[in-house]
């Protein structure tokens, strides 16, 4: 077989991360004089990490996460009071092992999501499957849809490694349809010991006036806070800032 020949055959056995490099391949062990093991090893190392790469992307892309933040990318300095210790220990993901919980709660701007999302795709990094939601848009968007979505949602809400409800609460009050799906959620969670992340605005004192139930929010909590990291975030907006900057560097401003 010449070259092409076996590419097509590589292609033809869904082997293309060892068929995008095999010429550069045959080159390098062509100059190098390379034994043969060596050369093969490369190859197979190539075909390894596209499939790695593929996964995590498809991880990503099922995830919901709308994009790739990390702790490296978070500005310590402007809020020097946020839990930083207990965030990269959050980051490790050992909770998740131990089917534990983390809710993240303090005032808005402060840094919750962007921990949110950077622990979210650390797990998909990880070879997780995780679930992000915008908790208030997806749980009133559960409550409108139709039976058979429904139970496709509440399916993909229950099954994956890890949950992050981002923003509970931000539209205060949520509807009582949506309150009794989030306690079914929490709970079947809880008895299959799959971790959740929750951010919110909220003390959690508050939870069972914006449920409308306080019996539920005491059974919520109950079960989210037994084996639970709680993070709270105080401090200036980020987001206040860097609206501050853009006006202060806009043309209109000079």
């Amino acid at each position: 077989m010449n070259l092409q020949e076996i590419e097509r055959a590589l292609r033809e056995l869904r082997l293309s991360g060892i068929a995008d490099t095999l010429s550069t391949r045959v080159m390098q062990a062509q100059a190098s004089q390379e034994p043969f093991l060596e050369t093969l090893g490369a190859m197979l190392q190539d075909e390894l990490d596209r499939r790695r790469s593929r996964l995590v992307e498809r991880r990503f892309k099922r995830s919901g996460l709308d994009e790739r933040v990390t702790l490296a990318d978070f500005d310590w300095r402007f809020n020097p009071k946020l839990p930083r210790s207990a965030c990269f220990e959050l980051h490790t993901l050992k909770f998740m092992g131990e089917g534990a919980n983390a809710l993240i709660i303090g005032k808005p701007g402060t840094g919750k999501s962007h921990l949110a999302k950077a622990v979210a795709l650390q797990a998909t990094l990880q070879g997780f499957d995780v679930a992000y939601l915008e908790a208030d848009t997806e749980l009133a968007r559960y409550t409108l849809a139709a039976p058979g979505e429904r139970a496709a949602m509440l399916k993909q809400w229950i099954e994956p490694d890890l949950l992050v409800l981002d923003d509970l609460f931000l539209a205060r009050r949520i509807g009582e349809h949506a309150a009794e799906v989030l306690q079914a959620v929490v709970h079947q969670r809880y008895k299959l010991r799959l971790s959740v992340v929750i951010t919110s605005n909220r003390v959690v004192q508050d939870w069972g006036k914006y449920l409308g139930d306080a019996t539920m929010a005491t059974t919520i909590l109950d079960r989210l806070m037994h084996r639970c990291q709680m993070l709270e975030f105080e401090g200036r907006s980020y987001r206040l800032k860097e609206a501050v900057n853009r006006i202060a560097i806009s043309p209109e401003s000079s």
